[in-house]
């Protein structure tokens, strides 16, 4: 069976990457031409976008990044543009 979740349950909802690190927090949903487009993080402190964009408030989620949504927030690693899996 299918599972829906409205929008507004989603915010403040936790996002992990797909490996598993914290990504942040769902700040909130970006619909345009009645489709869901995109999901706005926040940095939150000791998450991965904190440690990647230093002094930037968030980033912007093509919702094509997201792998899952639940309890948490789940997308792919790539979502970051500047990350480099070579650097780590």
């Amino acid at each position: 069976m299918l599972k829906t979740k409205k929008l507004s349950q989603t915010q403040n909802m936790p996002v992990y990457t797909d490996e598993g690190d914290y990504f942040g927090e769902v700040e909130e949903s970006i619909i345009a031409n009645n489709k869901l487009f995109g999901w706005k993080i926040r940095a939150t402190k000791n998450s991965f976008l904190n440690k990647v964009l230093g002094s930037a408030k968030g980033v912007i989620v093509p919702h094509q990044y997201v792998r899952s949504i639940g309890d948490i927030l789940i997308v792919n690693k790539m979502a970051v543009p500047n990350y480099n899996s070579e650097e780590e």
